[in-house]
């Protein structure tokens, strides 16, 4: 949604609009396409998915991750007055809420499962 966004933004952009913009560095690699990277330019890969393997980890770090693209939202929200741009970001923002709670949810039933079990309490495997 976010590509659509920028794409809608970006494609009749004329040479000058894109060099007064400040955009010709990206326009030059990427042309109008849409590239993932964070607004600081660092391209995105998967090896800012932190996974652990542990559920209660896993679930946490979700949890984390809900929120940082929260406030990548507001963040634009607080930069954008094109009331368009602004619905898609409200859209957005509204599901990585729902998400975090979500996440919220799994994360006490899972806990609660594995103090059930004293799984995190006692482990013999780990406590010799």
């Amino acid at each position: 949604m976010i590509g659509a966004v920028v794409h809608q933004l970006t494609r009749d952009l004329t040479a000058d609009e894109v060099k007064k913009a400040g955009f010709d560095a990206y326009f030059v690699d990427h042309t109008a396409g849409v590239y993932p990277t964070a607004a600081s330019g660092f391209p995105w890969s998967a090896a800012s998915m932190a996974v652990k393997g542990d559920v209660i980890a896993d679930l946490s770090e979700d949890l984390g991750a809900e929120q940082k693209a929260r406030v990548t939202y507001d963040n634009i929200l607080r930069l954008s007055d094109d009331p368009d741009v602004n619905n898609v970001m409200r859209y957005l923002r509204e599901r990585e809420v729902v998400h975090y709670q979500r996440f919220g949810e799994a994360l006490r039933l899972a806990t609660e499962k594995l103090n059930e079990k004293n799984v995190y309490a006692v482990n013999p495997a780990f406590d010799r």
